[in-house]
């Protein structure tokens, strides 16, 4: 983590300079589920989501761009909020303050940098039903409903000391500006921690609409829903808190997981490890010498290994790891690769620090959630 690279004065000079004024005050018609261009060849369109191609990465840095940035709303419209008129509010049993903060207050508290990755909680969600032979309802994401950026924002418990955070807070909840008004808790110790931020910038520009302007969370190595966009409140109880989203909802629902009430399964929280190539789907490869690349990623550590099988699984080898490889983030790396003409299976596993290894298969739930098993991604090499 390292102090904020987007000095105030230069921050509002990009946001007058922006789209993102143009679009404070947008007419009825001109409402929409996604704002920014979303070609064909940088994403796959499902509904209000875009999902990133990977083969679209293959040439680019460690941190995907925020126009190539996935999207997933869980509403049907981007909320287009006046940073002039937006508040925060904070209340609940856990402050002794409560308050609100205006969008100048809150540029102009200390800031700090960091790179992590947001993962919505159904990347991989199409693999179920190649591996348990059903479809489950929701957007069919592969593996690129995922993306890692620079994010730039106020550490929470800033926000949360200002407002008189009790020493008998238990759970804090954001809620969304959107038209569902999701809202999702994490504990206090979690919203206290040094990279959970309230985010404003994202790769040194403002948030674009999509990503949540005027304001969003960031919740490192949880599920994408913790990360609440278009965030307008705040509840900090010393009760826990409930809420469809961690009750019905982000939760494990099947044979394999057990009910627990109020929510209809384990919750979900961190992300598991996965692993994705640099390649299209079921695309064309040229035959020869190749380097395959790829990118890994942990929600609970960093990746330490990752072992390529360019037959199915009969045979691997161990992939060169690239730096940066930053925790919570994702490592890049790649393997010299022989392409003979055919249909190879390629897979890709890794592990973690924690010693999280990729599985070959995971149990079903019912919402298609946090499929971290390995994925055979296929090829026609001519």
């Amino acid at each position: 983590m390292r102090e904020g690279l987007v000095p105030r004065r230069r921050f509002l000079q990009l946001l007058a300079a922006g789209s993102v004024v143009a679009a404070r005050f947008p007419s009825a018609e001109a409402r929409q589920a996604i704002i920014k261009q979303a070609p064909p060849e940088l994403f796959v369109t499902s509904g209000s989501n875009l999902e990133m191609r990977w083969e679209a990465l293959y040439n680019r840095g460690y941190i995907v761009p925020n126009e190539l940035f996935f999207v997933r709303n869980n509403s049907p419209v981007v909320p287009r909020l006046d940073p002039a008129t937006w508040r925060l509010q904070l209340g609940g049993s856990g402050l002794s303050r409560p308050r609100s903060f205006t969008y100048d207050e809150i540029l102009g508290m200390p800031s700090v940098s960091v790179i992590r990755a947001i993962e919505c909680a159904g990347n991989g969600r199409s693999f179920f039903q190649a591996t348990h032979g059903k479809k489950i309802p929701g957007t069919p994401w592969r593996l690129g409903g995922i993306g890692v950026a620079e994010w730039t924002g106020v550490p929470f418990r800033e926000v949360l000391d200002r407002a008189g955070v009790t020493p008998r807070a238990r759970e804090v909840m954001p809620e969304g500006a959107d038209t569902l008004h999701i809202k999702r808790s994490i504990p206090i110790e979690k919203a206290m921690a040094d990279d959970t931020l309230l985010v404003y910038a994202m790769n040194g520009h403002p948030l674009p609409p999509d990503h949540g302007f005027p304001a969003r969370m960031l919740v490192p190595g949880w599920v994408g829903v913790a990360h609440v966009k278009w965030v307008s409140r705040c509840e900090v109880s010393e009760q826990p808190l409930y809420s469809d989203y961690n009750t019905k909802r982000y939760v494990l629902i099947g044979p394999d997981y057990e009910a627990r009430p109020p929510a209809m399964g384990p919750v979900l929280t961190t992300q598991k490890v996965k692993s994705a190539f640099e390649l299209p789907w079921n695309g064309e490869v040229r035959s020869g010498q190749q380097l395959l690349r790829g990118r890994s990623w942990s929600g609970e550590g960093t990746i330490t290994r990752v072992d390529v099988s360019l037959d199915g699984g009969q045979a691997w080898r161990q992939a060169r790891l690239r730096e940066p490889n930053i925790e919570l983030a994702w490592a890049r790396w790649d393997l010299d690769w022989d392409a003979r003409p055919g249909t190879p299976s390629l897979q890709a596993r890794a592990t973690d620090s924690n010693g999280n290894t990729q599985p070959d298969r995971v149990p079903l739930n019912e919402e298609g959630y946090s499929y971290w098993a390995v994925v055979s991604h296929p090829v026609t090499v001519k």
